[in-house]
């Protein structure tokens, strides 16, 4: 039986979270569906949720506290540019939260345009079809990178535990919201997209045209994309019109779990 001490704790919040906003997330596109379900869905969700499995299996045995970890050991230590200028702690807390996101954000161009890491990249964009699981599918070798460099990142700048935990938790759940496939009312999307990237916005992300893919990176606060000139506001074929995943690959290979996790290791597109 869990304990209410496991509750409090840092994996039991995120734990939490993440049922909670999957379950919502997934009800949603049921009862309000922006595109037709793709024929291999409960093929494609049992794979995404099983590479969700690895990739926890891999992280905790490999990071068992992650990027929270990182911020408690840099508190202990006294590390962090925030701690050396004495800044306020809520201050701190909240230029940690926008820099953080900033740096997920560049991290994410860069999974597209090295090729040794958009190798490992292409499993997320290799899904036929793109709903909350889709934000769970990503591969075990590239959670390891992004935890390292966050986690490095956290210690750098000395980001308040608190804002690292907040940050987390939203991170996922913008992720589950921003890939979902729900239809949000025309006049509401545009009003969030000022700030927050919304299932159309980033959808267009996981369109097979390279022109559209190499746009609207975010997960988060739409504002990067604004400021670095990589926002799409429309995709060419429309919302419904539009293929998604990658063109070499709109069979149903990557819906198995073996070939999603040996992707990476494929010569070719």
């Amino acid at each position: 039986m869990m304990s209410f001490g496991f509750l409090f704790s840092e994996a039991g919040i995120r734990l939490l979270a993440f049922f909670g906003i999957f379950g919502a997330m997934a009800a949603f596109e049921l009862a309000y569906p922006r595109r037709k379900a793709h024929p291999l869905k409960s093929r494609r969700w049992a794979t995404n949720l099983a590479v969700l499995l690895v990739d926890v299996a891999v992280l905790r045995v490999i990071f068992p506290m992650a990027a929270v970890g990182a911020a408690i050991f840099a508190e202990a230590q006294g590390f962090g540019l925030f701690r050396t200028l004495g800044l306020d702690p809520i201050f701190a807390g909240v230029l940690a939260f926008i820099l953080l996101d900033f740096t997920v954000w560049a991290e994410h161009v860069a999974f597209h345009k090295i090729p040794i890491l958009w190798r490992v990249h292409r499993v997320h964009h290799a899904d036929v079809d793109v709903d909350v699981t889709t934000a769970l599918r990503f591969h075990p070798i590239e959670i390891l990178i992004s935890m390292c460099l966050k986690a490095a990142f956290v210690v750098l700048i000395g980001a308040p535990v608190l804002s690292v935990l907040l940050f987390e938790i939203v991170l996922n759940g913008a992720a589950m919201f921003n890939h979902s496939n729900v239809r949000l009312p025309d006049r509401v999307d545009r009003a969030l997209r000022f700030l927050i990237v919304t299932p159309d916005m980033h959808r267009i992300h996981h369109s097979v045209e390279r022109r559209e893919t190499d746009s609207n990176y975010g997960f988060n606060f739409s504002v990067w994309d604004r400021l670095f000139r990589v926002y799409t506001q429309d995709p060419e074929a429309g919302q419904v019109g539009m293929r998604l995943g990658l063109k070499p690959h709109q069979d149903g290979a990557p819906a198995r779990f073996l070939w999603s996790l040996l992707y990476p290791f494929r010569r070719g597109a």
